[in-house]
């Protein structure tokens, strides 16, 4: 995805959070996003590594995999996860790991949760994650438009239409594609673009079970659920 990312000569990296928590490379990641991101949300999954939230909240393999991660987890990963909030800005931009009703746990997969965010937020384009769904909901003259957006979807950054955008998850997409998904915003064009890079999925659900973490994590990169 990196590697994706640096061939479009992009000006800043946005993570919106959930690091660390399920995958087999804690530490890489938070130093390879340490590293590139401009800005780096705080995710539940980082929260909960960090001890800021109660593991019985998580299924039993997530509660696990952080309990792990806390086990494994460097002081400068550490160190860099406690400086990370759950929300942040840029001009035009507001952005949620969740949402902004609660930007830690709610999901915007329903249309209480999207009108509730266009309410509860004022810029045009609103970003959110959490869900592992990548997403492209619009409003404009009072209506809600939009829904999945698989790769190659394309999405105009109109000055008359708010969006919500969710460009999916790198290491555990959700959506039936196994592919890390992550999403280019181009605000000079005035277009955002939904885009997808092959990993090596193999090789992850074998590092998942060389360190005993629950086999479910694994199995499921395989399908992208």
């Amino acid at each position: 995805m990196l590697e994706a990312v640096d061939a479009e000569k992009v000006d800043e990296l946005w993570c919106l959070g959930d690091l660390v928590g399920y995958g087999p490379r804690p530490n890489p990641c938070c130093a390879a996003v340490g590293e590139r991101a401009s800005i780096c949300l705080a995710g539940n999954h980082d929260l909960a590594v960090l001890g800021r939230l109660d593991l019985e909240e998580f299924t039993p393999e997530a509660a696990a995999a952080a309990e792990w991660t806390r086990r494994v987890l460097t002081p400068e990963a550490r160190a860099y996860l406690e400086s990370s909030s759950p929300s942040g800005r840029r001009e035009g931009v507001e952005l949620f790991h969740g949402s902004p009703r609660d930007p830690v746990w709610d999901y915007v997969l329903t249309f209480e949760a999207v009108d509730a965010t266009f309410e509860l937020t004022e810029e045009p384009l609103v970003l959110v994650g959490h869900s592992h769904v990548p997403l492209a909901l619009a409003s404009a003259d009072g209506a809600l438009g939009g829904g999945l957006a698989p790769e190659g979807t394309e999405v105009e950054l109109a000055a008359d239409a708010r969006l919500i955008l969710n460009p999916g998850s790198v290491g555990q997409p959700r959506d039936g594609d196994p592919r890390a998904a992550w999403l280019l915003l181009d605000f000079d064009a005035g277009r955002a673009s939904f885009r997808r890079v092959e990993y090596p999925v193999v090789r992850t659900q074998e590092e998942i079970r060389e360190r005993g973490l629950p086999d479910s994590l694994a199995g499921r990169l395989a399908g992208g659920v």
